[in-house]
This record gives C-alpha cells, structure tokens and sequence, in this order.
C-alpha cells in the first residue's frame, strides 16, 4: 500500500468544548487507485485531506505515504514532503494571479528545484498549449480548473488529492475536468482522492467511501447523505 492511515483521530476546540471531526479512522490505498470521499458538508472531508497532506496535523493516529510517517514529521519536514509527494486540486483553484499559465505551472517544480521537461507537453495535453503567456484572468473557470490540475501533476507526486474540483464549474466543464484528472493520474499509477458532495464525480472512481460521525465505511448505493 501506498497510502496507510490508521487510528487517526482529530478535533477542533469551540470555545469550551472539542468538536471530533475523525475517529479512530483507517484509510488504505493502492498505487494507480482512485478512491472517492463522500460526506455531507462539515462531515470532515477537508480535514482529512488537510491532514494526508501534512497542512494539518492529528491529535492521533499516524499518516504513512510510501513507508513514511508523515504524521510525525516537523512542520518544515512534512512541507518539503508535501512539494515533492504531493499534488492538491482545489475547488477554488489556488491561481498566482500575478503569474502566467506557464509560471503558474512551473511554479510546484521550481519549488522543488526540479529540472523540468515536461511543461509544453502537460499544457498541451490539458488544451491550454496556446495560453501559456495568459495570466489566470483571461482564462475560463474550466481552464483554470485544468491548468490547476496540471499543476498538481507538475512535479509527478505519488499522490493527488482533490477537494471539490468540480465545485465551480458547470456540468459539461465539470465532466470534462474529472475526465482528465481520471486520465492523467490513472495513467501515470499516482494515487488520487477525491472528496466531494457529488455522486456522479464519486462515479469514476474505483471505490467510494462515506465519511460520517468521523468514520470511514463504504459508500451504500442509493443510501441518504
């Protein structure tokens, strides 16, 4: 397994009180698999990601993302970690509106000091080969959302991890958005988990998982949520 979650639990202070977001939760997931998150909105599916990805930490359990613990690394370490192992997609894509597309897509590998080869090839396979100087303004909500996902795969991590990446967008960019993150990640055997309200982005996924009173289980088909 690639991915190791195991009695992972957190929660949030409200004034006097703890509000559990996760409860001795497990989660396990193979290279090249894509596993959907459902839940109701505040059910903790942000929190998870956040907490995979090192923006977080829990107040227990443990994280392992290809043998290491990333639930116990410093918060300097598990940013380093997180620039090189992993790729996040936003629902409200995360542009540098001052940079161009190409910067933009850059950028993660910069970060990382990582020689880059592949950037006129990933702008054309997301259909943005002839926006590259653009800055993010110019660009739809559908353009945005694939130069975010290109982005996210920039820097080849191990795993990539989706929070409502349709959520903005209408329904024909949204198919198309879940198509091309299904094929590019698939493609390349990374990890891909995606959290969303939305039964039919769950839809591509090789299993869909339900996130309720800090639990994981499987999803019901056609149960309430």
């Amino acid at each position: 397994m690639l991915l190791t979650i195991s009695h992972l639990s957190h929660a949030y202070r409200e004034g006097d009180r703890e509000h559990r977001v996760l409860n001795d939760l497990a989660l396990e997931m193979r290279g090249g698999e894509c596993v959907a998150l459902l839940g109701r909105s505040g059910s903790g599916k942000s929190t998870l990601l956040n907490l995979i990805s090192g923006i977080e930490t829990p107040n227990a359990g443990r994280i392992e993302i290809a043998g290491t613990d990333v639930s116990a690394m410093s918060e300097r370490d598990r940013t380093l970690f997180r620039r090189r192992h992993i790729g996040f997609v936003y629902q409200s894509f995360n542009l540098l509106p001052t940079l161009t597309v190409e910067e933009n897509l850059r950028l993660p590998a910069e970060l990382n000091r990582q020689p880059l080869d592949n950037v006129a090839d990933l702008l054309a396979e997301v259909d943005l080969a002839d926006r590259a100087s653009d800055f993010p303004d110019r660009l739809s909500g559908g353009e945005q959302q694939r130069l975010a996902i290109a982005r996210a795969l920039v820097h080849e991590p191990l795993l990539v991890l989706a929070d409502e990446p349709t959520g903005n967008l209408d329904v024909e960019n949204g198919r198309a958005v879940l198509g091309l993150l299904d094929r590019l990640v698939r493609r390349s055997g990374r990890m891909l988990l995606i959290a969303t309200h939305a039964r039919e982005v769950a839809a591509i996924a090789d299993r869909v998982l339900m996130l309720a009173d800090g639990r994981l289980a499987p999803a019901e088909a056609g149960a309430a949520w």
